[in-house]
């Protein structure tokens, strides 16, 4: 399984060499964010691209000085909608059926149902909530460079409150999550690069119920 050889072949990099991605790959990695799966298809978040170099220095110790963000080829930023709000949610209605091309109506108990759910519950479990949709779509984005031989770095570690001010995601109803340099490998400058990929063992992380 091709899938199944990249993940063995990709780890988290700890040095990258500062190489160009094409942009088409970029955008088969795209491609495959955008496609992931979102609990009630709302997809309540976005995807933050940064090439610019004088960005990312800026981004750099926002996130602990980790160098894969300068080192990077794309730095991709996940970050979800800050609220589930009446107004977002009927959006994403409004143009679903537009899409498909069924009555207006057609899928307004649904609609309703959710937007009365959502805006009873505090903003800060919608954006947790959100957030994990965010991961989802981080996750496939990982796998989809993978497959390209496109190296990857999951960062957690950063001030996501400086970051939201720095990129001004405030008004835009944004706040971050995760951060995704994407690069390719310094091998002979990564301690990381050759050693062996450890996991849990199977008999301990998967457990069968018959």
């Amino acid at each position: 399984m091709e899938l199944l050889n990249a993940l063995k072949w990709r780890y988290a990099t700890k040095k990258m060499n500062g190489q160009a991605i094409s942009q088409d790959m970029i955008d088969e990695i795209l491609e495959a964010a955008w496609l992931a799966p979102s609990s009630s298809g709302l997809q309540p978040y976005g995807i933050i691209v940064i090439t610019n170099f004088e960005l990312k220095e800026k981004i750099k110790p926002i996130a602990n000085n980790q160098s894969q963000i300068t080192d990077c080829s794309h730095l991709l930023i996940f970050a979800a909608w800050d609220n589930y709000t009446k107004e977002r949610i009927h959006e994403v209605f409004s143009r679903t059926v537009a899409e498909r091309g069924v009555p207006v109506d057609s899928m307004d108990d649904y609609k309703n149902k959710l937007t009365s759910r959502y805006v009873s519950f505090p903003a800060e479990q919608n954006f947790t909530h959100a957030a994990y949709q965010a991961y989802i779509s981080f996750s496939l984005a990982i796998a989809a460079a993978a497959e390209l031989k496109i190296d990857s770095t999951p960062i957690g570690g950063f001030d996501n409150a400086a970051l939201d001010k720095l990129l001004n995601l405030k008004p835009k109803g944004l706040r971050s999550v995760v951060l995704l340099p994407l690069g390719y490998r310094d091998s002979e400058n990564d301690w990381l690069a050759n050693l062996k990929k450890v996991r849990t063992p199977k008999s301990r992380f998967i457990t069968e119920l018959k």
